[in-house]
């Protein structure tokens, strides 16, 4: 019994392993990507720090995480993995309370040993396999809502990765006067925006 692997056991660490492999590949893919030059539409060399949106939705799809070390946002780890880590403790944590109501839920129907729970009948059992069903089912859905936020998180952020914010960037509201026909001026305010 003590051979038997946990099956989240397994996966985090198929993920673990899976994550070294990519920092192994990302180390050496990002030295040939600085190798490259991009270009925009007009021909003109694009700046070194913009990054493919394709390539890091790709990687966050196919490994959470990667898209952000991608993206060289590697502080956003630690958020995604907790975040992870929590829903995966929880559904672990509600599938454990789940089977345990199935099984009670069993011996109370068979009727061959006595009840686990001595306060709850079987519809309370019941109500409780529904219950922790439901919560388990819920964390699914949470793990995979945190799945796509990482994914969507690493493709808005490589698309912004060539933006501009530069100290240079103000809006003015300055008086002007407009000439008009002949002699007549118009007076009023003007807005400018340098950027």
């Amino acid at each position: 019994m003590a051979d038997k692997i946990n099956p989240q056991t397994k996966l985090m660490r198929a993920v673990l392993g899976l994550l070294c492999l990519f920092l192994v590949h990302s180390t050496l893919a990002q030295e040939q990507d600085s190798n490259d030059s991009l270009t925009d539409s007009l021909g003109n060399e694009a700046p070194t720090n913009v990054k493919n949106p394709k390539k890091a939705i790709y990687l966050s799809l196919m490994f959470p995480g990667a898209g952000q070390v991608y993206n060289e946002k590697v502080w956003k780890l630690p958020l995604l993995y907790s975040g992870v880590s929590a829903a995966v403790y929880f559904l672990n944590f509600n599938n454990r309370r789940y089977k345990e109501f199935i099984i009670a839920l069993d011996i109370v129907r068979e009727g061959t040993e006595t009840n686990p729970f001595p306060n709850l009948n079987e519809d309370a059992i019941i109500r409780n396999v529904n219950y922790w069903r439901r919560n388990r089912d819920a964390m699914y859905m949470v793990f995979g809502a945190i799945y796509a936020l990482g994914a969507v998180d690493a493709f808005v952020d490589a698309h912004l990765s060539g933006f501009d914010v530069s100290d240079d960037l103000t809006f003015k509201l300055e008086p002007s006067m407009e000439p008009l026909l002949a002699n007549n001026n118009a007076i009023g305010l003007s807005l400018k925006i340098k950027f």
